[in-house]
């Protein structure tokens, strides 16, 4: 019983130096705040494929990121949104088409993105 008061005790004690830490370590941080938008796997991937390539169809998007049909249209829909890529529906022949281009809005999202990650790492090792 005393062996787990004393643990108890122990992680209280560790925890609370813990968030001391990161709370100093947020006060020092001087790399801005990640656009959380693009920070997700799926929508990094998505921008990223995007920067690379001049177009990709909704197919090869789904290809090249692994995912299904509903996850990527929720991912490409909240970039749409927010202005970071545009859409482009069409028919060819009888099958409709979906094509998607990064924004000018986009490629400066995803550049700054990319600054602010370099930035962390430069924090890291200098440290």
């Amino acid at each position: 019983m005393a062996k787990h008061a004393a643990l108890k005790h122990q992680k209280k004690h560790d925890s609370s130096a813990g968030l001391r830490e990161v709370r100093s370590a947020k006060v020092k941080s001087a790399a801005p705040a990640l656009d959380r938008l693009i920070h997700e796997r799926l929508r990094l991937g998505i921008i990223s494929a995007l920067a690379a390539n001049e177009s990709l169809s909704f197919s090869d998007l789904k290809s090249l990121m692994d995912t299904t049909d509903g996850n990527l249209s929720v991912h490409a829909r909240k970039l749409e949104e927010a202005g970071y890529i545009s859409c482009t529906k069409y028919f060819e022949g009888r099958l409709p088409k979906t094509e998607y281009k990064l924004t000018a809005a986009g490629r400066r999202a995803l550049e700054n993105y990319l600054s602010h990650m370099e930035s962390l790492i430069q924090q890291m090792r200098n440290r």
